[in-house]
């Protein structure tokens, strides 16, 4: 399969693009050479490979969901820029 001018100024139309005959030019010589490879990499024999989720093996390095204690009320406030003795205060949004 070959990428067309027209197929380049179909796809631009529908992401609402415009293109200069230089980019139209450019884009349908990059969508082919992209395609070529993609031509290459489908004659890759991959019997017996199985199917990967990453090329590396590797476990996410997740911590234990464990509870834990909540934050006193007075460390929660401690860094706010405007507080009272039980609230964070924000601007008013709603007038």
């Amino acid at each position: 399969m070959s990428v067309t001018r027209e197929d380049v100024l179909h796809v631009a139309r529908l992401a609402r693009l415009r293109l200069t005959e230089a980019e139209t030019e450019q884009l349908a010589g990059d969508m082919n050479q992209i395609l070529g490879y993609m031509e290459l990499l489908n004659q890759v024999d991959t019997d017996g490979v199985e199917p990967l989720e990453h090329v590396i093996d590797h476990e996410p390095g997740l911590r234990a969901d464990v509870a834990l204690p909540p934050l006193p009320h007075e460390e929660a406030l401690k860094n706010a820029p405007d507080a009272d003795a039980d609230h964070f205060r924000v601007p008013r949004v709603i007038e």
